[in-house]
């Protein structure tokens, strides 16, 4: 079986939600797929994105997924006869396709807030938006594949909930970056009382960073640090609302290594968000051994198992009062341990296999 991998999504100069996502399972299915009989070819749009495939990896060229063209991809793609054609998104025109083909759909968040990236160009956005006021349109693009994918199961569920699409809907759980691999090697993530609260995230409205900064005046004698870019205006919003004497760091953007070390250095990981699509940083916390208060929902609560606390997002009192629990040595040395039990059942292993399985049954279906 000829798989055809769109890697187009991979960034070449750092990942986001979507590129690390592409990388990880484009290098764990290119590893899995030889002993499945599987021959993995790689969709690259940019040269300087070959570095980042796995290494001999044979790849194709197409245009960029935000090109005009991105509805006749199929047509363009027949030409070398794939099989199957996998993409971690749901942008690529099905129309003429002589091929299965397998769309992702992350999750529905964007319906709820309809904000675009900031970086895609000014049409791209202005179809986002439209493409967003109803399910129809999504409807029609994610039937016009054999097999949907998704990355939970609160995801599965809540496309059945609005009848998004007919097809087979298949979960491929985002892993965790391996951030012990980046933290000091003395560090001993978990073991020390958490004096610095870490997130990571952006500041739009739905993220609620405001209740974080707001429970910062019943935690005295601990750190803030707001990881992620921020604007000025935000960060001057933010800023009003800090308690006096509490201690808020805006970082501004930090690097992999930086984000590593907080955590390990008696951190803790902490998001009170209103809504969310996964909630990787959570899956990564709990990975290196660090604990989590988040909000009390769904997809954290899938993604945290009995790894995490969970409390109210609207309530800064009952977050600083699962902060303040966490210094109980007994108590959070439990928490870390559930939690690496439970995210280490999430591999990119996993994923691919599930992947290839997938894979196998749209072609079923297509040659029938």
């Amino acid at each position: 079986m000829r798989l055809f991998f769109d890697a187009r999504y991979i960034r070449t100069d750092f990942h986001d939600g979507i590129s690390r996502f592409s990388h990880e399972l484009a290098h764990a299915v290119f590893a899995a797929a030889p002993a499945e009989g599987v021959e993995v070819t790689f969709i690259v749009h940019d040269p300087a994105q070959l570095p980042f495939l796995p290494a001999g990896a044979p790849h194709v060229t197409l245009h960029a997924p935000t090109s005009v063209l991105e509805p006749f991809a199929a047509l363009r793609l027949n030409r070398h006869r794939p099989d199957v054609v996998y993409s971690p998104m749901q942008t690529v025109g099905a129309l003429g396709r002589r091929f299965a083909l397998i769309l992702t759909l992350h999750d529905t968040i964007y319906y709820r807030h309809r904000t675009p990236p900031r970086d895609l160009p000014w049409f791209v956005r202005l179809g986002w938006r439209l493409f967003h006021l109803s399910y129809a349109p999504q409807r029609a693009t994610l039937n016009a594949a054999d097999v949907v994918a998704t990355v939970s199961e609160t995801s599965k569920r809540q496309f059945a909930d609005v009848k998004l699409t007919k097809r087979e809907v298949v979960v491929l759980p985002n892993a965790p970056q391996r951030l012990a691999e980046l933290a000091p090697a003395t560090a001993m993530p978990g073991a020390a009382k958490p004096q610095n609260i870490v997130y990571m995230g952006s500041f739009m409205p739905y993220k609620n960073v405001e209740t974080l900064v707001r429970a910062m005046q019943w935690l005295p004698g601990r750190t803030l640090h707001l990881l992620s870019r921020i604007s000025d205006g935000r960060r001057a919003e933010l800023e009003e609302l800090a308690p006096a004497g509490a201690r808020i760091i805006f970082h501004g953007g930090v690097t992999d290594a930086e984000y590593a070390a907080l955590l390990a250095d008696a951190g803790m990981l902490a998001t009170l968000s209103l809504d969310e699509g996964y909630g990787l940083p959570i899956a990564e916390a709990l990975a290196l051994g660090v604990p989590a208060v988040v909000s009390d929902m769904a997809i954290f609560h899938e993604v945290g198992g009995d790894g995490a606390l969970y409390v109210p997002p609207r309530d800064p009192r009952a977050f600083a009062a699962a902060v303040e629990s966490l210094d109980d040595d007994a108590a959070r040395a439990a928490l870390v341990a559930a939690g690496r039990a439970h995210i280490s059942r999430f591999t990119w292993a996993e994923s691919a296999s599930r992947l290839l399985a997938a894979s196998r049954r749209a072609r079923a279906r297509r040659d029938r």
